[in-house]
């Protein structure tokens, strides 16, 4: 199977724009977000299976504390999603199953939580899976998700460039465009300059690719 590239990084997920928690909530996922953005934008490659899966097990341990709590679900989806797009072939599409029920319990309790990452998470999940009979990949499923995430997280980076991406593997470059702009004007967020220099250089990259 051809790997897929499952780009989960949900960095908007404690401190974007426009978005504010308990300090308590914040607290409680800080440490698993801070080692996702080293791991994501600071180790080697061939080690970020390992790292991912390791961030995953802390990310469960946590849900299981906190049972009450959509916020940990949401980073153990995070974490085994992002360990799927680093490993690849059919361990990967496992490893997705995973996340997407990890997603939709986390929607169950709180779909509003962190800005509404979970759905984000889980329309990337379904915008880049493959569809049947190998996988549960569905575009029209992960524009609906898509469109709800915004709705909850208007001005985040991350939800603006998730979409753009998966506008421009749909070859709607002009929308992918525009939805990249307001993800290049999104706040700087406290605490988070890991992952919003590895985004914002992902949001260039992808704008001159996708120059006429």
């Amino acid at each position: 199977m051809k790997k897929f590239a499952l780009t989960i990084t949900l960095a908007t997920l404690l401190f974007s724009a426009g978005g504010s928690f308990a300090a308590n909530d914040e607290s409680l996922v800080g440490p698993i977000q801070s080692q996702w953005a080293q791991i994501k934008y600071q180790q080697a490659a061939k080690q970020q299976a390992d790292a991912y899966h390791a961030l995953a097990e802390q990310a469960s341990q946590l849900a299981q504390s906190h049972p009450d709590k959509a916020e940990p679900l949401i980073w153990q989806g995070i974490a085994v999603s992002s360990e799927a797009g680093a490993k690849g072939g059919l361990g990967a599409l496992s490893l997705a199953k995973q996340a997407k029920l990890l997603f939709e319990q986390a929607i169950q309790i709180d779909g509003t939580a962190l800005n509404g990452s979970a759905y984000t998470s889980l329309a990337t999940l379904y915008a880049k899976v493959p569809g049947w009979p190998l996988g549960f990949g569905d575009k029209a499923k992960a524009e609906e998700l898509f469109i709800k995430a915004l709705s909850l997280n208007p001005k985040g980076m991350d939800s603006h460039f998730l979409y753009a991406d998966f506008l421009a593997d749909q070859g709607k470059n002009t929308e992918a465009s525009s939805h990249l702009e307001t993800a290049r004007q999104a706040a700087p967020r406290p605490g988070r300059e890991i992952a919003d220099a590895g985004r914002k250089q992902e949001i260039e990259a992808l704008l001159k690719k996708l120059k006429p």
